[in-house]
């Protein structure tokens, strides 16, 4: 895994083929403080992915692992990929009931 732009780009190698070519991108939405706007709200500087679709991919990539070969350390895997995610959404919809979603404030 190589930071392109922390906390927002990364790329990622490929597990066989060690060719930086051929490497994949996974871009996360950015956004940052648009200041001069009041109430300060963020804009998008790139759009992209979000931690919630990362973590149902690897959910569904260990899920269809585990069926294939049935192992306690995948299922401990996806039950703590699980968890994640519904921490996240619960922040988020929080943050919603508040009023604060897209905003700096805490």
């Amino acid at each position: 895994m190589k930071i392109i732009t922390p906390g927002h780009c990364y790329e990622l190698a490929n597990f066989e083929q060690d060719l930086p070519e051929l490497n994949q991108r996974l871009q996360f939405i950015h956004k940052e403080q648009r200041p001069e706007v009041d109430p300060p709200v963020f804009f998008t500087v790139t759009d992209g992915t979000t931690n919630e679709e990362v973590l149902k991919v690897l959910i569904d990539r260990l899920q269809s692992l585990n069926a294939k070969l049935p192992n306690r350390q995948t299922s401990i895997a996806v039950t703590k990929c699980q968890e994640a995610l519904m921490w996240l959404e619960n922040r988020t919809a929080e943050r919603k009931a508040r009023g604060v979603e897209g905003t700096p404030k805490p």
